[in-house]
């Protein structure tokens, strides 16, 4: 018969980082077929509506909403247990209830209360899209900088805060931005970087990963990453925020040299930020994503020079099964592997390595089909095959899916912290014997997913050894610090059958080699 709860938290608050940890968590539990844990936003209410579940009546957006759908009254009770662990103890988390004599002290109401109290500082917003505004406006009148982490926040309400914040002198980061690292300090999906003289602007929350994972290998660090959101650059709003990041860091006595990194800008505003970039007296490189611009792994080595660091051979870690001797990959894959048959399929929780690896695959496959393909005769016919209630295989030769999209995590934690839509789709493309290659981005750091590797990890050993024609390939992005275990999660994934590569940039050429037959890029910095 199965077992359901449904439970309208009165008053109750946790930001929705906390939140989608703590789902991920319970969901993970043998047993449990589906949880939400989130604010009963209209938008919730409608994802519990899909769960088979009604709301308690009279709940409000100010409630706090647990639902579980699970077997049987055990699995019910152990995911209930851990919710409640977690909220007890998670950051962010108001019980409603004022502290009394001798008790905690009485969480804030109100943005505007909480900076009095704790000072002027930077603003993280966390809160369901729509709300964001409000939130962030109120932080910028009390004289804070602000760090928008929700996403499907409306782009004129971006604009109207980047606006109010430009008259302000103030720095918008985001809205959607999911990676900053201030002052030592990350911010959201950060990796453990070690300091240096580079400092980052990033409309890209994991293409500021992958450059700050790659500056700390080669032992440069990174000085500060300002995240400004992915749609920063677009023709709509305009670079506002790149603008003021980029003063920022110029004003800086420890930035030597400035990365300006995002997603495929539009033209007219690129121009505009590179020409305000030449009148800065710190020397700033461009990267952005695009037929003809350089990778984020080029874009690394160019920077790595200016600033006179050796460019050192990229770390990469062959498949075991396949090869038995650990190396950086010295002789081409071709001596090992024949061309494979089939098609490509990247599936990605970063956008901009998912923007990455098709920039690189349609230059050697032809065309990437996409959930967010660079045009619109690209675009995957629905979407409704990528969810897990239809694990049919695509159909396009050649496919790479966004898993971080806002229309696949409305509602839902980001795939950099609950994998299970990557799962459903592993199984369902490694099954079909028309996929060749399958490529995968995992992304380490904190407020990541505690142990992806062990996740993905038999999934990618199921299908490699069922069938000798499908290779599994991995970006890694990640340092010796961050929390997972770098090492740890190498090996995980190398002894499952992946081969894994520090590079995007590398991995997803040599995951087209594989398929053409050619000899895959080898490691850079090696002939240099």
């Amino acid at each position: 018969m199965g077992a359901e709860h449904v439970q309208a938290r009165i008053g109750a608050y946790a930001d929705s980082v906390t939140l989608m940890q703590v789902s991920a968590r319970a969901q993970a539990i043998a047993g449990v077929r589906g949880v939400l844990v989130a604010m009963a936003t209209e938008l919730n209410l409608g994802l519990l509506d899909g769960l088979g579940l009604r709301a308690p009546a009279g709940i409000s957006p100010h409630d706090l909403l647990v639902a579980i759908k699970a077997d049987d009254a055990a699995a019910l009770h152990a995911a209930l247990a851990v919710i409640d662990e977690a909220l007890a103890h998670g950051p962010g988390v108001a019980s409603g209830q004022p502290g009394g004599p001798g008790g905690p002290e009485a969480a804030p109401l109100t943005t505007r209360s909480a900076v009095a109290r704790a000072g002027r500082g930077i603003a993280l917003i966390s809160v369901p899209g729509q709300y964001a505004l409000a939130e962030a406006m109120d932080a910028l009148e009390a004289g804070c900088d602000v760090m928008v982490f929700s996403d499907n926040v409306p782009v004129e309400h971006e604009v109207a805060l980047k606006e109010v914040a430009a008259r302000q002198g103030r720095l918008v980061m985001g809205p959607d931005c999911g990676t900053a690292i201030v002052a030592g300090l990350g911010l959201g999906f950060a990796n453990a970087v070690r300091p240096g003289p580079i400092g980052l602007v990033a409309a890209s929350g994991t293409g500021a990963q992958q450059v700050s994972c790659l500056l700390d290998v080669a032992g440069a660090g990174c000085g500060a990453v300002l995240g400004v959101g992915g749609r920063d650059l677009s023709a709509v709003v305009g670079g506002r925020s790149a603008r003021t990041a980029l003063a920022l860091l110029d004003e800086d006595p420890g930035t030597e040299l400035i990365m300006l990194l995002s997603k495929p800008p539009d033209p007219q505003v690129a121009a505009g930020l590179r020409r305000f970039a030449d009148m800065l007296a710190t020397p700033v490189q461009f990267a952005l994503i695009g037929p003809g611009q350089p990778d984020l792994t080029t874009a690394t080595e160019t920077a790595l020079a200016a600033i006179g660091v050796p460019v050192p051979a990229w770390p990469a870690w062959p498949a075991w099964p396949t090869w038995p001797v650990r190396s950086a990959f010295p002789t081409p894959a071709s001596q090992a592997r024949h061309a494979l048959a089939g098609g490509l399929r990247g599936l990605f929780a970063g956008g901009t390595l998912c923007d990455e690896a098709m920039v690189i695959a349609t230059g050697l496959l032809g065309e990437i089909y996409s959930n967010r393909p660079f045009a619109p005769e690209l675009r995957l016919d629905a979407l409704d095959p990528l969810l897990p209630v239809d694990h049919r295989p695509l159909t396009a030769r050649h496919a790479m899916i966004d898993f971080g999209a806002d229309e696949l995590t409305s509602g839902r934690p980001h795939p950099m912290i609950d994998q299970r839509l990557r799962l459903d789709r592993l199984d369902a493309e490694a099954a079909d014997p028309a996929t060749a290659v399958i490529m995968l981005d995992v992304v380490l750091g904190y407020g990541a997913h505690p142990d992806p590797a062990a996740e993905l990890a038999p999934a990618i050993q199921a299908a490699v050894a069922a069938r000798d024609s499908l290779a599994v390939v991995v970006a890694l992005i990640g340092t010796a610090g961050d929390p997972q275990g770098l090492t740890a999660q190498v090996t995980t994934l190398a002894e499952a059958g992946a081969d894994v590569f520090a590079s995007n940039a590398q991995a997803a050429r040599f995951a087209c080699g594989l398929i053409t037959g050619t000899e895959p890029a080898r490691a850079h910095g090696a002939a240099k």
